[in-house]
């Protein structure tokens, strides 16, 4: 089918009140319907493979402003101490640069994505997937290509494999989301719904273009109710700002047209993260969703967006709040791309992306309060640290009911991945290295009843046995933290890190645990 642009601009100029300082007029919804949607075969049985490309480096995820410093010292940084009183499950490697050769790899950084589900864990690089059992580890599908969600859709969706992927599980529908953007004009963003609970199984198959028609950086995608929300950093050529967008759920879960809502925000918002719901209790009836952003050194970035797709222009993006937090200063200049994380000789120094806040924005509602877990890497003292947060009340007021640095004098900290299990307990996992330490996984964690702020750990979960080196300073990008959507106890946590050093030679570790005390 050729591919055709259908794109409505509602002037709607619906009343959109912002709620503290910082005064922008917020663009009208931007509404486009998809170019085209299917129902594939089983994906186990349609096998794309993408051409062959060089060893190089994956679409940088881009600067968008200047960095974030404080003149003070950070106020909450603490050592992790005590025992972290986790069983761990599984724990093993997932895949490895060599596993994407065939997919057209290998690049850096790997981007390490990863979900589980009610009988499998989904986990994404790059370009390349592969489907384990979640109670053996067993591979059930893969390593396949990226872009064989989309095989026999056509266009660029099919063709391209470009990164930048989100693996994604709607624990109320028990179907998979898988997200990948077309890094080519005209740009795109592709979404696949599983039609089951198996990731191997049939898909319905979207393709959006972008609103703007420009390019869609370091996409995020969140689950919630009325829609999936995806955020972009939309450069036109240079950056213009974050992009918010929803997808009618109900219609790609039945894979029927589909229409995206979006709204272009401007230049100093960036980077937002949409909330994505872990709990089996929802929001709040009609509840927006909630994004997060970086504001300024001792603020963040808080949005409400609620989508009406029976009619759009009355959609509205409001916002932004601010939301203080303590202090903090970004450990890498990304505003010149500088790696400033060490590893040891003879690696590179590699890039901490700590001008964002890292994926995901989780989300739980525990009847009596509601939650967001957030995280970011900031300087800790001369190294770097993940400040986490937890804020409560997003519906009503949202304020942050406790915060924390991670960071010790000897190691760096960074790329870190948050979330909450059913009873409160937090799990925070992160990459870590030192001029004596290869880059390895380890995760921190804390229970409810714990002083607020303090977190318990580290527990290493992968020891590394090699460094990157001779390559382009990148790392990671995101890493993931999921709960199992069937016990609401189980967390899951992917990570890149080496076994061997070399400039394409990274692996990923997934590991499963869960605190003593959830059962």
């Amino acid at each position: 089918m050729r591919f055709t642009t259908i794109v409505t601009l509602f002037r709607a100029f619906c009343g959109v009140a912002l709620l503290t300082a910082p005064s922008w007029t917020l663009a009208d919804p931007l509404v486009t319907r998809e170019l085209k949607h299917d129902l594939s075969s089983p994906l186990r049985d349609v096998i794309s493979p993408a051409k062959s490309r060089k060893s190089q480096p994956a679409q940088v995820a881009q600067p968008t402003r200047a960095p974030l410093a404080s003149p003070q010292s950070d106020p909450v940084g603490r050592t992790p101490s005590g025992a972290l009183g986790v069983a761990l499950g599984l724990n093993f490697d997932g895949l490895s640069a060599q596993d994407t050769i065939a997919s057209g790899g290998p690049f850096v950084p790997p981007d390490t994505n990863g979900a589980v589900g009610a009988t499998q864990f989904v986990q994404w690089v790059n370009i390349t997937f592969e489907v384990f059992d979640k109670t053996t580890g067993a591979t059930v599908m893969g390593p396949t290509p990226g872009n064989a969600f989309w095989a026999g859709f056509g266009g660029p969706c099919e063709t391209r494999n470009d990164g930048d992927i989100i693996i994604q599980y709607d624990k109320a529908a028990g179907r998979w989301i898988a997200a990948q953007p077309v890094f080519v004009a005209p740009f795109m963003y592709c979404l696949a719904v599983s039609t089951t609970s198996d990731a191997t199984g049939s898909y319905h198959r979207y393709a959006f273009q972008l609103p703007a028609g420009d390019f869609p950086d370091y996409p995020k995608l969140g689950v919630w109710p009325d829609a999936y929300y995806a955020t972009f950093n939309i450069f036109a050529p240079k950056f213009a700002g974050a992009m918010a967008c929803a997808y009618d759920r109900v219609k790609m879960l039945a894979g029927a047209p589909a229409t995206a809502v979006c709204f272009q925000q401007p230049s100093n918002v960036s980077s937002l993260l949409p909330s994505d719901l872990d709990s089996r209790l929802g929001p709040p009836a009609g509840a927006p969703n909630f994004m997060l952003g970086l504001a300024d050194a001792t603020d963040l970035f808080f949005f409400k967006f609620h989508v009406d797709f029976a009619n759009p222009g009355n959609s509205t993006f409001t916002g932004p709040l601010l939301i203080p937090v303590a202090p903090f200063s970004e450990i890498c200049n990304r505003s010149t791309t500088l790696a400033c994380i060490p590893e040891p000789p003879p690696g590179q120094k590699v890039d901490a992306i700590s001008d964002r806040l890292m994926y995901r924005l989780a989300y739980r509602n525990y009847g009596d309060h509601e939650a967001l877990v957030a995280n970011h890497t900031v300087a800790g003292g001369p190294l770097a640290g993940v400040r986490w947060y937890e804020i409560r009340n997003p519906s009503t007021a949202p304020t942050v009911f406790q915060q924390g640095t991670v960071v010790t004098q000897d190691v760096n900290f960074w790329m870190g991945s948050i979330a909450m299990d059913k009873l409160g307990d937090i799990a925070l996992g992160f990459s870590a290295s030192s001029t004596a330490l290869d880059p390895s996984v380890e995760i921190v964690g804390r229970r409810p009843a714990d002083p607020g702020g303090d977190m318990a750990g580290p527990v290493t979960l992968a020891i590394g046995t090699g460094v990157q080196q001779a390559s382009f300073h990148r790392w990671g990008d995101y890493s993931s933290m999921a709960v199992d959507p069937q016990d609401g106890c189980t967390l899951w946590y992917t990570q890149e890190y080496y076994l061997i050093s070399g400039p394409f030679d990274w692996s990923t570790r997934i590991t499963s645990f869960k605190f003593n005390s959830c059962k």
